[in-house]
């Protein structure tokens, strides 16, 4: 349901989450290492959550990524959609075009009822709260 992009893309708010506040900005080098992505591929990810403003960012010399405690409200399906795009969100499970509650798929009525669940669990669980759940110790990121 996922793409890559949007879970390599959470796992970067993440670790900013963890390791970042406006006074330690965190480079783009320093985060595809721990979360084992390509520094281009990351870094195209988190300058779209900047434009967006679920990030925040300065450039130049003493530059770098950080989260506001206003970006640590945003929820993750703000993250997903973003990357992704609400379209993958609830697109047809088997890539059908025509696929929709009046003419379902084979896996529609299957998968409808777990993929709302997901999604409003996404739209109601911020940063901040996935981030108090790793430093609770009741999640774990290996970061």
């Amino acid at each position: 349901m996922l793409s890559k992009s949007s879970k390599y893309a959470i796992k970067a708010v993440l670790f900013l989450a963890l390791h970042s506040s406006k006074e330690n900005k965190v480079m783009v080098k320093d985060i595809a290492e721990p979360i084992n992505v390509p520094q281009a591929y990351i870094a195209k990810l988190l300058q779209a959550l900047v434009r967006d403003n679920i990030i925040s960012s300065v450039r130049g010399s003493k530059g770098g990524f950080y989260l506001t405690s206003e970006n640590l409200e945003n929820s993750i399906m703000r993250i997903v959609k973003n990357i992704d795009g609400e379209d993958k969100l609830t697109a047809c499970m088997l890539s059908m075009e025509k696929c929709h509650e009046e003419r379902p798929c084979p896996l529609h009525d299957i998968l409808s009822a777990s993929r709302n669940t997901i999604l409003t669990s996404l739209k109601n669980k911020t940063i901040r709260d996935l981030t108090l759940s790793v430093k609770s110790g009741s999640t774990f990121l290996p970061l």
